[in-house]
C-alpha cells in the first residue's frame, strides 16, 4: 500500500501508467484486422458492394459529425468522462458485432464506432492536464508505445488464433469484447484533472496570458517560462475550484482563448504548410486504412483463401513504429529540407498505392501496404514534431483538432464522390487508382514548394556567409563595391 500511495503522489507516473494500460487494452482489438471477412462472410452475410459503398461511408460521416463537438466537450468535461465514454462505446461496439444481426444493426454499429474514433482526442489530451510539463515527452512516448503494443499484440494474437487454432471470427469478436470491457473498467481508475486548456476561470485566464507572453520570438517554447506559467496556472485553478471551471465566465472566456490559440497556431507560413500536408495525407491514409481489407479480399477472397490480415497489420505497425522512432536520430534542417522530404516520401506513398491498385498478387499488395504505412508514420512523426515544438500546448491541442477535422472533411468529400452508392459508387480497384493519384498530386505540390523553399533558404545562407566574410575583410569589400 505504501508503494501504491507513493506512486499516486509522484505527479506523473500514476496517471501515465493507468492511461497506458487503458491504451493497450483499448487498442488490443483482436478482431479488427478481420472485420471485412467477418461482415461479408456467413456470420453477417453482407455483400462486398454494400460494405464498400454503403456501410463503411456511414462511419466516415459519423466521425465527421461528432469530431468537433466532442473536441470542445472533451476540454469542458475535463477529459476523463470522455475517455470513459470511449470505453463504454467500445464495449457496445463489440456487443453489436458479436450478437446483433442484420444490416440496420451494422449501420448503427458504424455510427457507434464514429463516436469511438471521435473521442480519441481525449486520450491524447488527457495526460497534459494532469502531469507537469517536464514529463510531457516521457509520458507521450509511453502512451504511444502502449497504443502500438496493444494494436500489434491484438493483431498478432488474432492471426495466430485464425491460422493456427482455426478460430471462427465470431470468437475473435467475443475475445475483443472481454478485452475492451477490461479497458472500460480501467478508465475508472484515472484521476480527475484539476484544469482544462480553454474552459478556465477568469483568474486562470490571466496566468495563461502571462504564460503565452513568455514564448520566444521564433515560436518555440521557453521551458523556464512555461514551468513558471504552468505552476501559476495550476495554483490559480486550484483557488478557482470546480465552480470556476464550469462557470458562465469560464464558458465566455473560452471563445477568445480559442481564437487567440488559433491565430498563434496558423500565424507562421511554415506551420501552415506542415498542417496542410498533415490534413491532406491523413485524409488519404484514413481512406486507405478503411478500405484495404476490401482490396485484400478482392484479390484473394477470404471465403476460399487463407487470411493474413492480422500478420500484415502487426508487421506494418512495427515497421511504421521503427520508421517513426528513427526520426529522433536524423539530423536534418527540417526548415530547409522538410517540405521536399514530404514531397519525396509522398511520391513513394503514391507508388505503393498504385501497386496495391494494379497488382494481382496478394503478397505484393501486403508489401505495398507495409511500405505505405511506414512512409506515412515516418512523415506524420516529423510533422507532429515540427508543429508541437513551435507551439504552446493549448495551441498544439487546437491544431491537432483542426487538422484532424480538415482531414476528415476531405475524406468525407472523397467518400461522397468516389465511394458512396448515391454518387459514383466505384469498385475497389478504381478507388485505389484514385487514391494513388491523390497522393501523386500531394507529392507534386510539395516537391514544387519544397524545391522553392530549399533554394530560397540556401540562397539566404549563402548571403549570410558572404556578409560574414565581408565583415572579416571590411576594407576590401568597400573598395570592391565602389569599383
Amino acid at each position: 500500500m505504501g508503494y501504491w500511495a507513493k506512486l499516486k503522489s509522484s505527479g506523473w507516473a500514476y496517471p501515465t501508467i493507468v492511461l497506458s494500460i487503458y491504451g493497450f487494452l483499448a487498442n488490443c482489438r483482436v478482431a479488427e484486422p478481420f472485420l471485412t471477412p467477418y461482415l461479408i462472410g456467413p456470420n453477417k452475410n453482407i455483400s462486398e458492394e454494400v460494405v464498400t459503398n454503403y456501410l463503411f461511408p456511414v462511419w466516415t460521416y459519423s466521425y465527421l459529425a461528432f469530431l468537433f463537438p466532442v473536441f470542445l466537450l472533451t476540454d469542458f468535461l475535463k477529459y476523463k468522462p470522455v475517455i470513459m465514454v470511449q470505453g463504454l462505446f467500445l464495449v457496445s461496439n463489440y456487443l453489436l458485432l458479436s450478437f446483433a444481426p442484420g444490416l440496420p444493426a451494422m449501420t448503427f454499429l458504424q455510427v457507434n464506432f464514429g463516436i469511438v474514433t471521435s473521442t480519441e482526442v481525449a486520450y491524447f489530451s488527457y495526460i497534459y492536464s494532469v502531469i507537469p510539463l517536464k514529463s510531457y515527452q516521457k509520458a507521450t512516448s509511453y502512451l504511444r508505445s502502449a497504443m502500438l503494443t496493444g494494436y500489434t499484440f491484438g493483431a498478432s494474437l488474432g492471426q495466430m488464433l485464425v491460422s493456427i487454432g482455426g478460430v471462427d471470427y465470431f470468437y475473435l469478436n467475443a475475445i475483443t469484447l472481454g478485452i475492451v470491457c477490461a479497458a472500460f473498467l480501467v478508465s475508472f481508475w484515472l484521476p480527475m484533472p484539476k484544469r482544462t486548456m480553454f474552459f478556465k476561470a477568469e483568474e486562470a485566464v490571466g496566468s495563461l496570458s502571462q504564460k503565452k507572453g513568455s514564448l520566444k520570438n521564433n515560436g518555440q517554447r521557453d521551458s523556464g517560462a512555461d514551468k513558471d506559467g504552468e505552476s501559476l496556472d495550476d495554483e490559480k485553478m486550484e483557488h478557482a475550484g470546480g465552480a470556476g471551471w464550469c462557470s458562465r465566465e469560464s464558458v465566455i472566456t473560452a471563445g477568445p482563448l480559442l481564437w487567440k490559440s488559433f491565430k498563434e497556431s496558423y500565424s507562421s507560413r511554415h506551420l501552415v504548410y506542415w498542417s496542410l500536408w498533415w490534413a491532406l495525407a491523413t485524409a488519404g491514409y484514413m481512406q486507405i486504412f478503411n478500405y484495404i481489407q476490401l482490396k485484400w479480399d478482392h484479390i484473394e477472397p477470404s471465403a476460399t483463401s487463407s487470411v493474413y490480415n492480422g500478420a500484415v497489420e502487426a508487421v506494418s505497425s512495427v515497421v511504421g513504429a521503427a520508421a517513426a522512432f528513427s526520426v529522433s536520430f536524423i539530423r536534418v534542417t527540417w526548415a530547409t529540407w522538410g517540405e521536399l522530404t514530404l514531397g519525396l516520401f509522398s511520391a513513394v506513398c503514391s507508388g505503393a498505392v498504385y501497386l496495391m491498385a494494379f497488382t494481382s498478387s496478394i503478397w505484393a499488395c501486403y508489401a505495398a501496404y507495409v511500405l505505405f504505412k511506414s512512409c506515412y508514420m515516418f512523415l506524420i512523426t516529423i510533422t507532429i514534431f515540427q508543429i508541437a515544438s513551435n507551439l504552446s500546448m493549448e495551441c498544439y491541442a487546437l491544431t491537432f483538432g483542426i487538422n484532424t477535422f480538415i482531414a476528415l472533411l476531405l475524406q468525407t468529400i472523397v467518400t461522397v464522390v468516389v465511394v458512396d452508392e448515391t454518387a459514383l459508387g466505384l469498385d475497389i480497384v478504381t478507388q485505389f487508382i484514385i487514391y494513388g493519384s491523390y497522393y501523386a498530386a500531394i507529392s507534386v505540390l510539395f516537391l514544387i514548394r519544397g524545391t522553392y523553399t530549399a533554394c530560397v533558404r540556401r540562397h539566404s545562407v549563402d548571403q549570410t556567409e558572404m556578409k560574414g566574410k565581408g565583415k572579416e575583410s571590411g576594407g576590401e569589400v568597400i573598395s570592391t563595391e565602389r569599383f
